[in-house]
């Protein structure tokens, strides 16, 4: 097979297949995370992250997420309490190393976990 015809075959598919994931990548919202506190656990094993996310239209919203110290949220992070509002979500961490949050009272809830690895969680 003469090397022309050879490069056609394959650089064809692969220009196709990169044309497509950009294409599918511009379609896709791209979400940015705002930090706001991070509070270090007392056994200094985890952090407590407070955060935004925001993918382009998303409404005002505050969350909380537990992560490895000294780690970055991950922007697909799951977080164990979200709230519809731009609030101040006050955590804390107990003496007995339990999570403490501040829930907005006017604010649509979306999350409110009891627990998250295997911390108790209280809502004030």
């Amino acid at each position: 097979m003469p090397p022309a015809v050879l490069l056609a075959l394959t650089a064809g598919p692969a220009l196709a297949i990169g044309v497509t994931l950009w294409v599918v990548n511009d379609m896709v919202p791209a979400c940015t995370l705002s930090e706001s506190q991070r509070l270090t656990s007392p056994d200094e094993q985890f952090d407590l992250v407070t955060f935004s996310r925001d993918c382009g239209d998303t409404p005002a919203n505050i969350q909380a997420a537990l992560v490895p110290k000294g780690e970055d949220v991950p922007y697909d992070a799951a977080s164990f309490v979200s709230v519809a509002a731009a609030a101040d979500l006050e955590p804390a961490w107990t003496e007995n190393g339990a999570i403490e949050i501040n829930l907005p009272e006017d604010a649509d809830i979306f999350r409110r976990d009891e627990t998250v690895a295997g911390i108790a969680v209280t809502y004030r």
